[in-house]
């Protein structure tokens, strides 16, 4: 732990604080309603905060698995490549953009609320996609893995096609909205990374 404090200090407080912040709300309610994203409450500029304290909490034990199994997986690696104040100024903004068209699109629905760090995740794997488009993504249940580009370019598709089809209770609009985030957050930290992505899927990668 201690390494990877020392080499990826901000991707691993944003680890370890989501965990205790989540598994802490699975046992207080109060804090659990306090933190969710309210869009009803924020269009009206009250909750505001909770764009990022959404963030910081998880529906259930599966939930808080998946999204620290995939940050776990992409986070540390993006942080040692891009730096450490630019991964956390990706996450921070991945969090919340993520977050705003939710808040504009159900900002009339009283009833709706969402939580999770999806978002800002789907901001990471899209970043590190657009550095390493070549590596390998597993799908579970494939036995194999899949090139990372081709990876972001099903999950784009399967999220646009939810946030307008489903009915599962999955904000499919956050996890759409991040990715996007990701791309252009990235792109605007790291102007190289267009010619970067090309040549590394023409197999000349590397950045200079």
């Amino acid at each position: 732990m201690i390494e990877y404090l020392n080499q990826t200090p901000v991707a691993s407080i944003i680890f370890v604080f989501t965990l205790v912040t989540s598994i802490y709300a699975f046992n207080d309610h109060v804090l659990f309603g306090k933190f969710m994203l309210h869009p009803y409450s924020v269009y009206r500029r009250n909750k505001v905060y909770t764009l990022v304290t959404s963030g910081l909490i998880h529906s259930n034990w599966m939930h808080l698995f998946f999204n620290m199994f995939t940050f776990y997986a992409f986070a540390f690696k993006l942080e040692a490549t891009i730096g450490h104040w630019q991964f956390g100024l990706l996450y921070f903004l991945g969090l919340v953009l993520s977050d705003i068209p939710s808040v504009v699109k159900h900002k009339d629905d009283f009833w709706y609320n969402s939580l999770g760090a999806s978002g800002a995740i789907s901001a990471v794997l899209f970043s590190f996609i657009l550095f390493s488009p070549l590596s390998t993504i597993g799908i579970f249940p494939i036995p194999f893995g899949i090139p990372a580009v081709l990876f972001g370019v099903l999950y784009l598709v399967y999220c646009w096609y939810m946030s307008r089809n489903s009915r599962d209770n999955i904000n499919h609009d956050a996890h759409l909205f991040g990715a996007i985030t990701g791309i252009i957050v990235t792109i605007i930290l790291e102007p190289r990374i267009i010619p970067h992505f090309i040549s590394a899927l023409s197999g000349q990668g590397g950045l200079n």
